[in-house]
């Protein structure tokens, strides 16, 4: 698909005030986000996406009951909070969100997980923008299903020091995945295989 022109104008900077009454306004089929001080549209996801969260939540419950993965949990990300962003998953102790408002602090989240889509802002969003917002909030493991036909792979970074994470390690489908401390889980993905396109 060729990019429009619009694709090209460059953002307005975006208040974290203006986006959450902006937010709170939205539609619900809408989920919105602030990365970088740029109002974002997360797509819809598809089947295969949700089967693939599931996935991961069945893993996460097997390895680590104590732990909940919470679906599009809103969280102030970046330096000085000053992004919002709705991950695919947090992964954090069991009650860790309760009372918690629509966005919760990301201190004590464990991990984030995005699940690629497959529109044209894949790339900076979930593979750059949302990284680096999750780095610099301090999130010890951030887990990428990139479901990209020529990816196919999970990237887990991990060591978030000085907005970014100093670790990055790929896996293919298929692969036993160990996600570091204080995540302590070995992802086994072989059922990824019946989703890669």
């Amino acid at each position: 698909m060729t990019p429009s022109t619009a694709d090209h104008v460059p953002h307005a900077q975006l208040s974290v005030e203006d986006f959450e009454q902006l937010a709170r306004t939205s539609p619900e089929t809408v989920t919105l986000e602030l990365i970088n001080g740029k109002l974002e549209v997360k797509p819809v996801p598809d089947g295969d996406h949700g089967t693939i969260f599931m996935w991961l939540l069945r893993q996460c419950m097997q390895h680590r009951p104590e732990l909940d993965l919470h679906p599009d949990q809103g969280l102030m990300v970046e330096a000085y909070r000053q992004g919002r962003a709705r991950p695919d998953g947090a992964l954090a102790p069991r009650r860790h969100f309760a009372g918690q408002g629509e966005w919760a602090p990301a201190k004590g989240v464990l991990m984030t997980v995005e699940v690629t889509s497959y529109d044209h802002d894949t790339d900076s969003r979930d593979r750059t923008e949302k990284r680096d917002g999750y780095a610099a909030a301090g999130i010890p493991v951030y887990l990428l299903i990139d479901r990209d036909h020529d990816h196919d792979t999970l990237v887990v970074h991990s060591e978030p020091d000085k907005g970014r994470y100093r670790q990055q390690h790929s896996y293919d489908y298929g692969d036993a995945v160990p996600l570091p401390s204080p995540v302590d889980i070995t992802l086994d993905t072989e059922e990824l295989k019946n989703y890669a396109r």
